[in-house]
């Protein structure tokens, strides 16, 4: 691996192998790896909220489940990625608080990982592995060389999916 290229909250970038992309915190967000098996050219978007309609200030498109993962798919076809041969990980989407509400606030978790799966289903992208819910951050990193999403969490084993 060359370079680790990191991913703010409520943002999103590209790499090509031998880069690999990574993504901290991820508590209630959810961290969606798009990647192109053949190219070895993914994509991490850190989304923060599920849907863009709902909010009147939204112009940062990475924020949110349904435009976080067009702008990224946009991103990866314009340095050669075909948006029909990609496939999707996702982790995240954490219920952080217990809370005895079922409000929608408290859900806002398993609400981005529904928008995701939502989103990505209507595009035709598969997901191919996923480690949601439960009430503990994660951080990820993605190999596109391998096609390995490494998950780890405190107190936890390292997962690879």
């Amino acid at each position: 691996m060359d370079n680790m290229i990191k991913v703010g909250m409520a943002d999103l970038n590209i790499c090509v192998t031998p880069d690999a992309i990574t993504t901290l915190g991820l508590g209630s967000c959810v961290g969606i790896v798009l990647y192109d098996p053949r190219k070895k050219i993914a994509g991490l978007v850190h989304v923060m909220l599920p849907d863009s309609t709902k909010i009147i200030n939204n112009e940062n498109k990475a924020k949110f489940a349904d435009t976080g993962i067009d702008l990224l798919i946009k991103k990866m076809c314009d340095i050669g990625a075909n948006s029909n041969s990609l496939i999707a990980k996702i982790a995240g989407g954490a219920q952080m608080f217990a809370f005895g509400s079922n409000s929608e606030m408290m859900r806002i978790g398993e609400r981005n990982v529904e928008a995701t799966k939502i989103k990505l289903k209507q595009l035709g992208i598969r997901i191919m592995a996923e480690d949601t819910g439960a009430n503990y951050g994660r951080t990820i990193e993605f190999y596109p060389e391998t096609g390995e999403l490494h998950i780890k969490s405190v107190g936890k084993e390292r997962k690879i999916l």
